[in-house]
């Protein structure tokens, strides 16, 4: 006898993180008897308790991954802290409730490693999401997102829901937000550096270039989200990341950006701009000692096919 159809419905379905899913189950996680429905903003407004009982009655979701959130640059975070935290406690909290009274099968949500402790010992695993505030230029969303975690718990003992939720770190890749002062690390560096190609200028980066990041490339996470949506069956959460020897300098960042776009001219580290966190370091032993053969795509060939992604789609890319 066949296996029922699933549903899985993917909030937030057409950002980076959305695409890349898409990508995988349209390719290497490609699986008979599911049906994959990608959901936007233009579908439902989730902190809206009614859109998001009628998204979940038209759509009847059997698993669902929550990637919907209101998210902004350090800026909007700073701005409008009060804001950040009821969009995202709105939605999670429907969406929560909406995967209980719909008797959803499994629930897998997004977190960041921004929400994190400020102050804190490295790497940072899973176990330390909660022991200390975050930092407090963007307190109200990063605690709007802890309480996801906290959620997956109490309705996992309460109503024995399998809710989880997974920490990626810095993801970079097709369909990225590439504008130029609201945008992460390396979209931000890929636009700028295909903007000096063109007009035949220096490429100036913000600061001296030796903080280090752990990137990502999203397909790896596609692929990652996939697994645990079908596999991984705890409330606890999992942090979703390239190992600690991965980590490289935005310096070698620059450099791999530079390369995969060709160019020639001169690159300019200002000194006098902020470096921001020196580093962020995450553990990815839980990962490894649950899916020991995972690989991962190196950093060189991600960065090249997101920066041929984004020339040859510069038109209609976010920015």
């Amino acid at each position: 006898m066949s296996e029922p159809m699933a549903v899985v419905m993917v909030t937030g379905g057409s950002g980076l993180v959305g695409k890349a899913i898409e990508w995988a189950v349209n390719g290497p996680c490609k699986k008979e008897n599911e049906r994959w429905v990608f959901i936007s903003s233009k579908d439902a407004d989730l902190r809206s308790r009614e859109s998001t009982e009628a998204l979940f009655t038209k759509v009847k979701p059997t698993h669902v991954i929550h990637l919907a959130a209101r998210v902004g640059g350090l800026f909007m975070n700073l701005k409008h802290k009060v804001e950040m935290w009821r969009d995202n406690v709105n939605m999670n909290d429907n969406v929560m409730e909406c995967c209980r009274i719909f008797k959803v099968k499994k629930l897998v949500s997004c977190l960041s490693t921004c929400i994190f402790p400020d102050k804190t010992t490295y790497p940072i695993d899973e176990t330390m999401l909660h022991n200390g505030p975050p930092h407090s230029s963007n307190v109200g969303y990063a605690m709007a997102k802890r309480m996801i975690d906290v959620l997956n718990k109490c309705y996992n003992e309460q109503h024995g829901c399998n809710f989880t939720s997974v920490i990626p770190t810095n993801i970079y890749g097709p369909y990225d937000n590439y504008h130029l002062d609201d945008s992460h690390v390396l979209p931000g560096l890929t636009h700028k550096c295909y903007l000096a190609k063109k007009n035949g200028t220096a490429l100036t980066v913000m600061g001296s270039g030796k903080p280090l990041r752990q990137f990502m490339y999203s397909h790896d996470l596609g692929r990652l989200m996939v697994w645990v949506l079908r596999e991984y069956d705890s409330p606890e959460p999992i942090i979703l990341s390239v190992g600690e020897q991965d980590e490289i300098s935005i310096k070698e960042a620059v450099d791999g950006v530079v390369k995969a776009m060709d160019f020639k001219g001169e690159v300019i580290f200002d000194t006098n701009k902020a470096d921001g966190q020196f580093k962020k370091t995450a553990s990815n032993a839980k990962l490894s000692k649950l899916l020991p053969d995972f690989q991962f795509t190196p950093f060189q060939q991600g960065v090249q096919e997101s920066v041929d992604w984004f020339v040859k789609n510069y038109d209609s890319a976010r920015k």
